[in-house]
């Protein structure tokens, strides 16, 4: 499947954090012609099992997204909600969303709010057209969640689309899964849920899984937009972030020579990754049990949690290619 094409199909599927059921049958139906076992967790963790000889290896990619949920329906119908994950307030406003049901709205901002000071999530509303409450009850439920309603294109070799964090990573996975012939290490190719949350699901994941070695692959900041702050220091283009920190992990210097050396023997450029803030499964991995090597591999995005993102086409099919040397790689311990 050429890899926009995969993109859509993954940015398209409905899945929030702890709500991920649909995107994960996707995950499910495309993986399975390249593993040898598919089992899900209570989590709802999808691990794909592809075995080998060597040491057990863990690559892990989020498949949750963030969203909104339905708190409140005012008595003219319009939607109160909170948020599922990092909303950022400017990004929302006039944005489009779509109910796990099909039904679609538009979030709105109260009139005494236009002025844009001091926003917060209890400002904004969806309105779904509804003309009251009662006919919005038929329509949508508390609890409800939904996701952006955007589109997925590309375009000057990039591709702009909701959830790039972290449908990006999947198809990391999956492209790097076909190209896997003959594994030298036991591989656990794992697509977590609720991370958007604070790692969740990941931390049951490497648990069950107890690997040697554990990667996360998730996208980054992008530094090379005007009057960036040098938050981070990937950029697109130039290939895939090796993570050294974040803001939930210190990745093992051996881990990071060891990644910097395999991409080196395959012909791959990459970047050294370094984010002020910010956190992905990889700091979930790290403090499992007593503890396992841990990295990362980053895709460089820009606007990662807006309506629209930005990747590069060649940094994500350089991370696959990336993920699947590693995979096929000796790891040895110091």
């Amino acid at each position: 499947m050429e890899l926009v094409e995969l993109l859509q199909r993954l940015t398209g599927a409905f899945g929030p954090s702890g709500c991920e059921k649909h995107i994960r049958e996707e995950i499910a139906e495309l993986v399975a012609p390249y593993v040898d076992e598919l089992t899900t967790d209570t989590m709802g963790n999808l691990i794909a099992h592809k075995k080998g000889e060597g040491k057990k290896m863990m690559f892990a990619a989020h498949m949750d997204s963030i969203g909104i949920i339905v708190t409140h329906v005012e008595e003219n119908g319009f939607l109160r909600f909170g948020s599922i994950g990092g909303l950022t307030m400017n990004d929302v406003l006039r944005q489009g969303v779509v109910f796990e049901n099909g039904v679609r709205g538009v979030i709105g901002l109260s009139e005494d709010k236009e002025d844009g000071k001091d926003l917060k999530i209890t400002d904004y509303f969806v309105d779904i057209g509804a003309k009251d409450r009662a006919e919005a009850l038929t329509m949508v439920q508390i609890g409800d969640m939904a996701v952006y309603d955007t589109p997925c294109y590309q375009q000057n070799g990039k591709v702009y689309s909701k959830y790039l964090d972290n449908r990006s990573g999947c198809a990391v996975l999956i492209a790097a899964l076909e190209q896997i012939k003959q594994p030298k290490n036991d591989l656990y190719f794992v697509f977590t849920t609720q991370e958007e949350m604070g790692l969740r699901g990941a931390k049951p994941a490497v648990f069950g899984v107890d690997p040697d070695v554990g990667i996360a692959v998730d996208v980054t900041g992008s530094d090379d937009v005007p009057g960036a702050t040098h938050f981070c220091s990937s950029v697109l283009g130039k290939g895939p972030g090796v993570k050294v920190m974040d803001s939930s992990v210190i990745c093992q210097p051996h881990m990071v020579s060891w990644m910097n050396r395999v991409a080196e023997q395959a012909g791959i450029a990459v970047q050294q990754d370094v984010l002020r803030g910010g956190g992905t499964d990889a700091g979930a991995m790290l403090t499992s049990r007593m503890g396992v090597y841990s990295g990362g591999i980053c895709i460089p995005c820009r606007y990662c949690h807006a309506p629209l993102a930005v990747c590069d086409l060649s940094d994500i099919e350089a991370c696959a290619r990336f993920t699947a040397a590693l995979a096929e790689s000796e790891f040895v311990e110091e």
